[in-house]
């Protein structure tokens, strides 16, 4: 019996809200001997952490660095090692894209790459970070000129900066493993790309079409200064998977500017609002549909990009953005608060990390004063200690007073 089985029989309606932020790669690493959340000044954390329940958790499992699919999974009560979804997919979905079983869906990089005689070498694999408008202005580019290959009819759609999703349909159901295909992302600029290999006989004929993809849109895009190649990663297609409403009773909503995370949300069944702008904005978000909802989820995305460009001090001053703008959370006097990261993104590694991750949870029903500060060692002497990320969602309807006795 999983965790949402054990729940099931034991969740009680009530009026309580709960609000969960995820701080997208907050936990890090020091740097000169303090790590980025102990180098930002956060007032309010600090506060706010001395008078709740602190601890860390644990993304999948202990020296396993997990994916943001994974990171957010685990959080929302989903084991991650059960429930595997792709990041195509979740790209697509929060795009806007509506899938079938039909479809092989890729999150998509445009990146910059040079050719050395024969070869091609990536030297930027997120081409700069070009502005999202340029991004949908050469992917409209891509569309009109690449709208079939072979029996896959080709769509394409813009994301944020340099992303963009890549949804192949096909005329009939696709066999089970048909999107288990290799990244062509090599991780590291100055290597060649990775050839789109399949990992098995059902997945062999997509992996041909997605070479193609590739070998065409090299041609179109070769004279762009930056955005000159693209590089595919997370070959999906779409489960079935439990619906968040129905297994924890609770109308929810996901409130974010990243479109992968609106389309995770999306995937379980919540409701999703896309917000133009930054934490400020998300917040008021927050704050005008309070009335409406009974969970809410707040992604916020610049701690991970900070992370991931080793920009410690530029991660450093999101926390402090986030800090500043959190008494407009307080304000609206949630019955539960959580605040956490779907993984770290420490900027000594300049990616996700196998770190477990802080997690406050603030409510009526804690000791607190047990960490003075919403850091990765405070924290860690926190009453809640080192737990499974998916045990957050049980302690958040705990708190809320949702769930009934177990047992006599």
């Amino acid at each position: 019996m999983n965790d949402q089985e054990l729940l099931g029989p034991l969740i009680a309606p009530n009026t309580t809200k709960l609000v969960l932020v995820v701080l997208d790669g907050v936990g890090g690493m020091p740097i000169d001997g303090v790590s980025e959340l102990e180098g930002a000044k956060a007032p309010n954390l600090s506060l706010l952490a001395a008078g709740s329940a602190c601890g860390l958790q644990v993304p999948v499992a202990y020296g396993i660095t997990p994916g943001s699919g994974p990171g957010h999974l685990g959080i929302f009560g989903y084991d991650p090692l059960e429930w595997e979804i792709g990041r195509g997919v979740l790209e697509a979905l929060g795009l806007g894209i509506h899938l079938t079983g039909n479809d092989i869906a890729v999150r998509c990089n445009y990146a910059t790459a040079v050719r050395e005689g024969t070869r091609v070498i990536i030297k930027d694999r997120r081409a700069g970070r070009i502005p999202t408008d340029h991004s949908a202005k050469i992917t409209g580019m891509l569309q009109e000129q690449i709208r079939q290959i072979d029996d896959a009819q080709v769509i394409l759609l813009p994301g944020m900066e340099h992303r963009f999703a890549l949804v192949l349909r096909f005329p009939s159901l696709l066999d089970e493993g048909a999107g288990a295909i290799e990244d062509t992302d090599p991780q590291k600029e100055g290597l060649e790309p990775v050839a789109p290999s399949p990992s098995n006989a059902a997945a062999r004929h997509v992996a041909g079409i997605a070479l193609g993809f590739v070998e065409r849109a090299a041609r179109i895009l070769k004279d762009q200064e930056t955005a000159n190649y693209v590089l595919l990663r997370g070959f999906s297609s779409v489960p079935r998977i439990p619906r968040f409403n129905e297994v924890y009773g609770l109308k929810s909503l996901a409130i974010a500017t990243y479109p992968m995370y609106l389309g995770l949300a999306k995937l379980i069944g919540m409701d999703t609002l896309k917000v133009s702008g930054g934490i400020s904005e998300e917040i008021r978000a927050l704050g005008e549909n309070y009335d409406r909802y009974d969970f809410f989820y707040v992604h916020i995305k610049k701690t991970d990009s900070n992370g991931e460009d080793g920009n410690f001090r530029g991660k450093c001053r999101v926390i402090e953005e986030f800090d500043a703008a959190l008494p407009g959370i307080l304000s609206l006097g949630p019955d539960v608060l959580v605040i956490t990261g779907d993984h770290s993104t420490p900027a000594l590694i300049k990616g996700h990390s196998w770190h477990p991750v802080p997690v406050l949870l603030k409510s009526r029903y804690v000791f607190g004063k047990t960490s003075s500060a919403f850091t990765e060692r405070e924290c860690l002497k926190g009453e809640l200690g080192i737990l499974h990320s998916t045990d957050i969602m049980p302690l958040m309807l705990a708190n809320g007073m949702r769930l009934k006795k177990f047992g006599a």
